[in-house]
């Protein structure tokens, strides 16, 4: 299995960028996938998920979304109104367990290599 995850950047303070992850090797439709991102000197921390429907971490509400396409095997993160507390390394991941929202990062079995994210003020 591979994920492999794209789209990281630098931006300013309320800009937006959108995130790509694609998958291989798995039945991706029958994977949640999620979004976990780590700060620097901090653990790594969910973000959103995505089965048959969507789950948001507070801190990201109203203003990230996910989304899927399964005809292409790709999770997307589509940020705004980003914050510099949004800086980190963003990692995409997937759970075999498709009935019900999976917000752990236990519950995740494949990961991808990151793609870094910078926002700056």
């Amino acid at each position: 299995v591979q994920l492999q995850a794209s789209g990281g950047g630098v931006v300013q303070a309320g800009g937006s960028l959108r995130l790509s992850c694609a998958a291989s090797g798995l039945t991706f439709s029958r994977h949640a996938m999620a979004w976990f991102r780590q700060a620097p000197g901090k653990e790594r921390e969910f973000v959103a998920t995505i089965n048959w429907s969507t789950y948001y971490a507070d801190s990201v509400k109203g203003r990230f979304t996910i989304s899927r396409d399964n005809a292409k095997n790709t999770v997307y993160l589509q940020m705004n109104s980003l914050k510099p507390e949004d800086t980190a390394l963003y990692y995409c991941a997937a759970s075999p367990i498709w009935g019900a929202i999976v917000a752990a990062k236990r519950d995740y079995r494949y990961w991808g290599q990151g793609t870094l994210v910078t926002v700056s003020s």
